[in-house]
């Protein structure tokens, strides 16, 4: 997108955003009128009217590696999760729902500009020492840029990953009014940092000094999210929630490591780094008990989900707001983390890194009061690149039209014969030797060694008779072979920056 388009598309939201605005506060006006006309009440009658026409509030929760079979109201049976069960049980759970790539940053990228990895900036895992990633270039028009032109308040909270500090990628440079966390991906591999980011100062935590764990980051941020949430509590924000757990490092305080100790044998120990110059800076720190330790990360997220609801009753804005709880890629492997002794990607192939069903294939969760019906289930396939336009509609702005995604509104409301679909879903991932995947309909086609075309043949599989991903049917069917590849050709645009044979920090992120 150039920086003409980005400027139109700024100049665009704000126009419609004035003039529905104008038009709001003449009903507003004749409102008022009536009600003195009729006796008084006015006060009260137009604080009721304002509170209905009140644009929604829309919270955007994302977990780290958190797998399609990590949550219980998505099968997992070694341990539960009430509040994020809760909010499938008051809402909607998508069963096909999709991140926007198979790690970190690049998946972050396609929620934030609605496009897919082939077209979005920010294609793959790129460090920018001492502090940071690869950032999101100025001219890239962001949903929290977009949604802020509509009069929301925007916050971020918890892991960024993209564009190291002062840079034009910095959260505060795209859109967000506030930003309090990590600003970079491999330091928050580290659970008792040094420091965090609050908007644009370091905030240094003595508490961490040394070895000290003095402040467990995941709690600091979640209280900075609800002073968010109480500092906005009379106007419309966008709170995107970014949280780290249950990324490695496994790490969590004693506190709650103690309710499930011994519950999960046998343990598995995880060896990491506890000293020298490479502590704290990005390698895991070592954990004894790495199945106690990764549930009572989830414990710990859970509750925080719940906090925020109970926030939101607190205040009275819950039935004004929409909450998306889903995850940003596939269960990990990495800091002792075990994804076969827990079954965190279910019935699904593959973890983070694989474009395979269980790297991409994600729980989601939207509640949102008296307008997505309660205790329902969609099968609408969709993707991180589809939220972009659905927060836009919902604030009442024109999604811009150079992106990928296309609005599941229509699905959240119920109105399922205006749900547009995808002709194809797309994604691409740049280490490994390179890895494409294409989901059209049920068929899908995955490509691994990119980069060494005589050794990458096309993977097919049919989804709704083989959601296992165990038998590539590519010799039976050659016409869709055919069109998968022509899909592959034009799906992408290149980039100079993210080609199918780089490397990341430690290749772990």
């Amino acid at each position: 997108m150039t920086t003409t388009t980005k400027q139109f598309n700024k100049f665009r939201g704000f126009i419609l955003y004035s003039m529905k605005q104008f038009l709001y506060f003449i009903l507003l006006g004749g409102l008022v009128l009536s009600c003195k006309n009729n006796g008084g009440k006015s006060e009260e009658s137009t604080q009721k009217i304002a509170d209905q026409n009140r644009r929604p509030n829309i919270i955007y929760i994302l977990a780290d590696d958190l797998g399609y079979g990590d949550l219980s109201v998505y099968g997992q049976d070694k341990f539960s999760t009430p509040n994020i069960d809760k909010l499938a049980k008051e809402g909607m759970l998508f069963t096909q729902h999709y991140s926007g790539s198979t790690v970190c940053a690049p998946s972050r990228s396609a929620l934030l500009t609605g496009m897919h990895t082939g077209h979005t900036v920010v294609r793959g895992n790129k460090e920018i020492m001492p502090e940071g990633q690869y950032p999101i270039p100025d001219n890239t028009y962001t949903l929290a840029e977009a949604i802020k032109k509509a009069g929301y308040t925007t916050g971020a909270f918890g892991k960024w990953g993209l564009g190291f500090p002062g840079s034009e990628g910095d959260p505060i440079n795209q859109g967000f009014d506030t930003f309090f966390g990590y600003n970079c991906q491999r330091l928050g591999h580290n659970y008792y940092p040094r420091h965090l980011w609050s908007n644009s100062d370091s905030l240094v935590l003595k508490n961490n000094e040394g070895k000290s764990k003095g402040t467990y980051a995941p709690e600091l941020i979640h209280e900075k999210t609800l002073d968010f949430i109480e500092n906005n509590k009379d106007n419309p924000f966008f709170l995107y929630v970014a949280s780290i757990i249950p990324h490695a490092e496994l790490a969590a305080p004693e506190s709650v490591m103690e309710k499930y100790r011994g519950k999960f044998p046998p343990e598995k120990a995880y060896q990491g780094v506890d000293d020298g110059p490479e502590y704290r800076t990005g390698p895991y720190e070592s954990q004894k008990e790495t199945h106690a330790a990764f549930v009572s990360m989830v414990h710990i997220l859970d509750q925080q989900v719940g906090e925020i609801v109970s926030k939101l009753e607190d205040l009275g804005l819950a039935d004004n707001t929409l909450i998306i709880f889903t995850s940003d890629n596939g269960p990990h492997t990495e800091g002792g983390a075990d994804p076969d002794y827990f079954d965190s990607n279910g019935p699904l192939r593959g973890t983070k890194r694989d474009l395979y069903e269980g790297g991409i294939r994600v729980p989601m969760i939207a509640k949102w009061p008296n307008k997505v019906e309660a205790g329902t289930e969609t099968d609408h396939i969709s993707a991180f690149w589809d939220v972009f336009p659905t927060f836009s509609e919902i604030a009442g702005l024109q999604k811009p039209e150079d992106i990928d995604g296309i609005s599941f509104l229509p699905t959240l409301l119920g109105n399922q014969s205006e749900q547009k679909n995808h002709q194809y879903l797309y994604w691409e991932f740049h280490e490994k030797g390179g890895r494409q995947a294409i989901r059209k309909g049920d068929w899908k086609a995955v490509k691994y060694n990119v980069f060494d075309a005589e050794n990458s043949p096309l993977q097919l599989y049919d989804l709704s008779k083989d959601i296992s991903e165990q038998n590539d049917i590519a010799n039976e069917h050659p016409e869709v072979v055919k069109e998968m590849e022509q899909l592959f050709a034009q799906a992408r645009t290149p980039s100079e920056v993210f080609t199918f044979n780089q490397g990341t920090y430690l290749n772990i992120e």
